[in-house]
């Protein structure tokens, strides 16, 4: 039997092409950009093989969990590492950047994460890229939770490798993304030895078979579905405006944390000051006593569809997320949270405001 999902034409390179032109419109790049047939892990993993070796001085900054998997990766490659970490409830400043750079004036790879979805921080890659473009140093972004939520502009914030993924704000799907490459990042690549070659992690090969011979003919056969929906996404932003997304995603965060705070019940927002907050999720700190992950079960009770889940790893008994971004970063999933939230407070004998919480987010969404 016939079925539009499943009886797809095979997507044509020309179909291709035009979706990585709009991906590069939607960074204002104009670098080469790749789209990656997989999780954004793949091309995040796939920059770094490319780009670092036994020669690489590497800065590794961690604001959250993806900034350790990035420093294990650079060892792995041979590089050396030096680890640049701060607590999770706050961000990197590119004051902390440059000092670390003049500790080891021989860096020349710096990898940051724009913003963690996983602890709720965002990190100023503007003032970073600055730093960074001053010491000469090729500069990875990951990029995958804040494109949609906020700038990402990899031209203008001198990012060599920036690594995107249509799951999060972009309200598409998870198994696809893309890289937008810098001719300096290609160089590295070319000139590494260890670059993956013939690989499924190779940028290379999508460099000298694709971009360079015209993006005629590709490399294996796309994943139809996926790129259909990275597509759709990308049109339904156009349609929006990208400003306008943006500033959804900004009211979204700014409600959440007016509304916690009104809402009592000893929740507080995990990100100390809200210019460090990322817009993409806010995440919270639950009071002593209060198992986050059990607060999120008896709160999704209530409705299983709200943007709720408690943190990752050893942040499951404290943090929990609220996870308003791409198609619920609206009011009504940022009151039905609180509400949730609220609901599960009382039930375990911590009184909490929800009708403040709900006048909190009003008053603080624009009209």
């Amino acid at each position: 039997m016939s079925h539009p999902l499943l009886d797809l034409a095979p997507l044509s390179a020309d179909r291709f092409a035009s979706i990585e032109a709009r991906v590069a419109r939607l960074l204002d790049t104009a670098q080469d950009v790749v789209i990656t047939q997989g999780e954004a892990l793949l091309p995040l993993e796939g920059a770094i093989r490319g780009t670092a070796g036994p020669g690489t001085v590497a800065l590794n900054v961690i604001t959250g969990p993806y900034g350790q998997t990035f420093g294990d990766w650079l060892r792995d490659c041979g590089a050396t590492v030096h680890d640049l970490a701060v607590p999770f409830h706050t961000a990197v400043t590119a004051d902390r950047i440059a000092e670390a750079l003049a500790e080891h004036p021989e860096t020349d790879f710096v990898s940051l994460v724009h913003a963690e979805a996983a602890t709720g921080n965002t990190n100023p890659v503007a003032e970073i890229g600055e730093v960074v473009k001053a010491h000469g140093a090729l500069f990875y972004l990951d990029a995958v939770a804040s494109v949609g939520a906020e700038p990402v502009l990899p031209d203008a914030w001198g990012v060599d490798l920036c690594v995107i993924g249509a799951q999060k704000a972009m309200g598409g799907p998870a198994g696809v993304s893309a890289v937008s490459v810098s001719e300096r990042a290609w160089a590295r690549m070319a000139a590494n030895p260890r670059a993956p070659r013939r690989s499924y992690l190779s940028l290379l090969d999508w460099k000298e078979r694709w971009i360079d011979g015209g993006r005629k003919a590709l490399l294996h056969a796309p994943a139809q579905l996926e790129m259909l929906a990275l597509e759709a996404c990308v049109e339904r932003i156009e349609a929006e405006g990208l400003e306008t997304v943006m500033a959804r995603h900004a009211s979204a965060a700014a409600a959440t944390r007016a509304g916690v705070l009104a809402l009592g019940g000893g929740l507080e927002p995990y990100v100390h000051r809200a210019r460090e907050a990322a817009p993409v999720a806010t995440t919270l700190r639950t009071p002593a006593g209060v198992d986050a992950a059990e607060l999120v079960a008896r709160a999704l009770r209530a409705d299983p569809a709200l943007p709720l889940a408690a943190g990752g790893g050893a942040l499951a008994r404290e943090m929990i997320r609220v996870n308003h971004y791409g198609p619920l970063a609206t009011r009504e999933a940022v009151r039905g949270s609180l509400a949730a939230l609220g609901a599960a407070l009382a039930e375990q004998g911590r009184p909490a405001d929800p009708d403040a919480a709900s006048r909190a987010v009003e008053e603080t969404w624009p009209a």
